[in-house]
């Protein structure tokens, strides 16, 4: 990763900044203000410890003496209360933190064009800066936990040049130990220790990072052979069918052992910080002498003497923070850069503003006009110069080979994926004009690859946590799950599967597929679009779903896909697309007595299963 600017890293934490303050209030905050007690304590305990020494053996004060000790209880005791209470709040909201930064995250995806969405390459850029927040806390967490660092330093330089100010000031009556370049001696040797600290810093993570990016891939690769692979119910069988344990278990000690050679990197982390210790107390060790000689010339008492020594180590402590803090931030800014490089990536789709005209006779036109569209990267276009219009409250049933376009014109037709030429009108206006969500609003549909959610049965047909029961249920009878509900206790209110639920319901796929169908039926749009409805489903369910398809539908316009052209017979027209081209369209009547038509091709192929 290639250095960056103060200027540029000072942007990069501000901007860090910004984004803890809206997706984790109050945690700066609060860890803040928790440094801030912490830092201040000690040197309020050196400065009335100081006090007290001098009154007990200088000055022979005894009240004033038990004042000062009654002040640095009560101290104390003050600062004990609100680190306490601080420390409380803040361990909570760090607990929340992984969980914020995951709605982060979940933003993004959310507010990406889908063929951003379904880009291998902004996926894998999204994992690598999830697995490096999430593996090594680099980024984010590091800007939450360089707070302390921030504050420490900050706190200890300003209050240890205040308390340390008299020790350069006071005179000795002695030539050599006043002389103006001692005092500057023992600061630079002061700083000296600090900047060996950053030194060491900077190579530590040097070799850190180093260390992170070969890891990645190890950490990866270890919880899928070391977890996933064995305990994921969905794996269970043919990992026990093919022996593929033995795989995983090879996989794993092969790993292992490139592993062992990390032990040469994790020992020059542990190195350079010792190296940087061991400079850092030679001139603390200094610093003490220093204060030693002019306390034994006369400079000051004992108290003084106690004060200036500890407030010395603590100015180097503060030196030590700040480069630490320096070093840390060079690195963590190059994990936020990468972040903020995926937070960065624009929404290129044209944003229409245009309402849709609301309808009681769902009376919405649909137009694809000379419609082509290339996957990006793809070769060859999905779809070429289709034409097609389809009437208000038609049922088109949409049919063709594997890879014939037909899931990609939903998608289309969904404004998921803006064309590459042609458009789409809705009622003679291109959809890219109409406001997008308020557009989608009038689309129930049930894809190939549906997802249903762990909550409960009428919260994944209505996808709102409160619903309708009376019609969440009518919905359900009407895609072939009535018999099914009444067989389960809890009704519409029992969970969906385990995952958060101990009695949730296990379902089948043909059982999900018509909770999809009755979640599109409960959304009441204009169009329902159903694709591959019946592809998990039974002989006899599938008969039911075809034989109940007008009511399904009603007055709505129906888009029916499926590999299964049996199913097509009650639809009034089917439009058959061969290689992304639309190549015919007609009845069912119509295309079978089309000789050498592909409807037919397809049909004869598939007919020994309809006798």
């Amino acid at each position: 990763m290639k250095k960056l600017s103060i200027r540029r890293r000072a942007a990069i934490t501000l901007r860090g900044y910004g984004l803890l303050r809206r997706y984790c209030p109050g945690l700066l905050q609060n860890k803040a203000l928790h440094e801030l007690v912490r830092c201040t304590q000690p040197f309020l305990s050196i400065w009335f410890s100081a006090r007290i020494i001098d009154e007990l053996f200088s000055l022979k004060r005894a009240e004033t003496a038990v004042a000062y000790a009654a002040g640095l209880i009560l101290v104390n005791f003050i600062c004990a209360v609100l680190k306490s209470t601080l420390e409380r709040a803040g361990n909570e909201k760090q607990a929340q933190m992984w969980d914020w930064f995951r709605k982060i995250f979940s933003d993004k995806q959310m507010a990406l064009d889908f063929v951003d969405l379904e880009d291998a390459s902004i996926q894998r850029q999204r994992q690598q800066v999830e697995e490096n927040l999430y593996m090594y806390g680099n980024g984010m967490s590091q800007l939450v936990w360089g707070i302390p660092s921030l504050i420490c330093a900050g706190v200890t330089l300003f209050l240890s040049l205040i308390m340390a100010l008299p020790l350069f000031l006071s005179k000795t009556g002695h030539a050599g130990m006043d002389h103006p370049l001692l005092s500057v001696g023992v600061l630079l040797c002061t700083a000296l220790g600090g900047l060996c600290y950053s030194g060491a810093a900077f190579r530590e993570n040097a070799v850190f990072m180093k260390w992170c990016a070969g890891n990645v891939w190890f950490n990866r690769a270890f919880a899928f052979f070391g977890g996933e692979l064995c305990v994921s119910p969905e794996r269970a069988k043919d990992v026990r069918i093919y022996a593929q344990s033995a795989v995983a278990e090879k996989s794993l000690d092969e790993l292992i052992g490139a592993e062992k050679e990390n032990q040469k990197a994790i020992f020059k982390m542990a190195l350079y910080p010792a190296l940087a210790t061991a400079a850092i107390g030679l001139s603390n060790a200094l610093g003490c002498l220093f204060v030693a000689l002019k306390a034994f010339f006369g400079a000051f008492g004992a108290g003084s003497a106690v004060q200036y020594a500890a407030v010395l180590s603590r100015l180097g402590d503060g030196v030590r923070e700040l480069m630490f803090l320096n070093a840390d931030n060079a690195v963590y800014c190059l994990y936020l850069q990468e972040m903020f490089a995926y937070l960065d990536i624009p929404n290129r789709r044209y944003q229409g503003s245009l309402t849709t005209e609301k309808r009681e006779d769902n009376d919405y036109a649909i137009e694809f006009r000379d419609l082509s569209f290339r996957y990006p990267g793809a070769p060859a276009d999905a779809l070429q110069r289709v034409s097609l219009k389809l009437r208000a409250g038609e049922r088109l049933a949409v049919v063709g080979m594997n890879g014939s376009g037909k899931t990609t014109l939903i998608k289309l037709l969904c404004r998921l994926y803006d064309p590459s030429e042609g458009e789409i009108l809705l009622n003679g206006v291109p959809i890219q004009k109409y406001e997008e969500e308020e557009y989608r609003s009038l689309f129930s549909v049930v894809f190939q690859d549906f997802c249903l959610f762990s909550f409960g049965l009428g919260q994944n047909v209505a996808a709102s946590a409160q619903y309708d029961e009376e019609r969440v249920r009518d919905c359900l009878r009407k895609a072939g799950f009535g018999e099914r509900l009444s067989g389960m206790p809890q009704g519409t209110k029992g969970c969906l599967y385990k995952d958060f639920d101990e009695s949730g319901v296990e379902i089948s796929g043909g059982e999900a597929q018509k909770i999809a169908l009755a979640r599109a039926l409960y959304k009441n749009a204009p169009f329902i679009i159903l694709d591959e409805p019946t592809a998990a489903l039974d002989p006899v369910s599938e008969y039911e779903v075809y034989s109940s398809f007008n009511e399904i539908a009603g007055g709505k316009t129906a888009v029916y896909i499926s590999h299964r052209l049996a199913s097509c017979r009650f639809c009034d027209r089917i439009a058959v697309f061969h290689e992304g081209k639309l190549i015919q369209l007609g009845t069912h009547a119509q295309l079978l007595a089309e000789e050498g038509g592909k409807y037919r091709e397809l049909w004869n192929a598939q007919a020994r299963y309809y006798q």
